[in-house]
């Protein structure tokens, strides 16, 4: 218990790890269109939902992700 109480004594709240909370808004977004499916999802509706489509080569790029 000490030592969780001492971390929490030295943590910066107002630090913030941009890319990780990025990644969480993700994985947020994707765990609500699992929740919301009646069927496994498609690669295109994971796609639409990560914000990336298929460039004319094949590879996976970023769309808009403007609503």
């Amino acid at each position: 218990m000490e030592v969780v109480a001492m971390r929490r004594h030295n943590l910066d709240l107002r630090v913030q790890d941009l890319v990780a909370l990025d990644e969480i808004e993700l994985y947020a977004e994707m765990l609500g269109a699992v929740a919301a499916a009646e069927e496994p999802l498609t690669l295109a509706e994971i796609d639409m939902v990560l914000g990336v489509g298929a460039a004319a080569d094949g590879r996976r790029e970023l769309t808009s992700h403007e609503q």
